[in-house]
């Protein structure tokens, strides 16, 4: 049975947080620990955009869309995000083109070789689409990877006590990884 590729109309049927990629929905569902962390991370960067005046954070789940034609991506769901595009002409549709700053949170099957070439795809992708910068976050071992445009295979590994920050995306902005990776 041949199966046809689906669209962006056929995304924007599908409850929870997916991706359309190559023709093909990729649902993107996580666990409690690394949803915790995400919103750890857009509840700071939601004050900051607020406080700011400037831009717009979100969480889990909110769909951009963002052709890059050499993977055949058409759409990105970050775990937490911020953009400064001016709204769109349908607020209930997803958000036209990537996010300025893009975060991915590790879920327990992002771990080894296939799961980093994966992640490393999806980060070329986001540079392509014109993200400035990509946080790979991993829960496990309390880390942030700040990827940059820039330098786009040059991270910055933020760990222990360390401010984590992503310049140029969002200026002034700064998270403690004690605050990222808080629990309760």
């Amino acid at each position: 049975m041949i199966q046809r590729r689906a669209t962006l109309d056929d995304l924007y049927q599908v409850e929870g947080p997916a991706e359309l990629v190559n023709g093909r929905i990729v649902a993107d569902m996580t666990g409690e620990r690394p949803g915790e962390v995400a919103e750890n991370i857009f509840v700071s960067l939601r004050a900051h955009a607020k406080k700011l005046g400037r831009g717009k954070a979100h969480g889990d789940g909110v769909g951009y869309i963002a052709r890059v034609e050499a993977s055949g991506r058409e759409s990105f769901c970050p775990d937490a995000s911020y953009h400064t595009r001016p709204p769109g002409a349908n607020p209930l549709r997803f958000i036209e083109g990537a996010p300025d700053f893009a975060v991915e949170v590790r879920s327990e099957n992002d771990y080894g070789p296939a799961a980093e070439a994966e992640l490393a795809a999806k980060r070329t992708d986001y540079f392509a689409a014109g993200t400035l910068v990509v946080w790979d976050v991993d829960p496990v071992n309390e880390t942030v990877a700040a990827y940059r445009a820039a330098d786009p295979s040059q991270p910055r590994v933020f760990r222990g006590t360390e401010t984590a920050d992503a310049e140029p995306a969002v200026p002034g902005w700064r998270i403690a990884l004690d605050e990222v990776f808080a629990q309760g």
